[in-house]
């Protein structure tokens, strides 16, 4: 069953949050290989973002997440994108 979620955008991810009908939410990962061309570089950014969803677990566990990386050339802009991942949903946290 489908539930319509909230979609937060920022200049380098998109943020879907939605209720879950399972015991705990998960979290969903997009980065297109359009956006990011090597997959080091997919990876790594994978790995900023599970950080930052820990760490905010606790507020997150009653939502199914999706971060869909929208741009991120280089390691500057992977690292900007981490940190307005973390914005968005320290924002949508604070709120929900």
């Amino acid at each position: 069953m489908f539930r319509a979620g909230r979609r937060v955008d920022g200049a380098y991810v998109q943020i879907i949050v939605a209720p879950t009908a399972a015991a705990f939410g998960r979290t969903g990962y997009v980065i297109a290989r359009k956006v990011l061309h090597r997959a080091v570089d997919r990876n790594r950014i994978r790995r900023k973002l599970r950080e930052i969803v820990r760490a905010h677990r606790a507020t997150l566990a009653a939502y199914d997440v999706i971060i869909r990386v929208k741009r991120a050339a280089n390691r500057v802009e992977q690292d900007a994108a981490a940190a307005e991942a973390l914005q968005l949903l320290t924002g949508y946290a604070g709120r929900g």
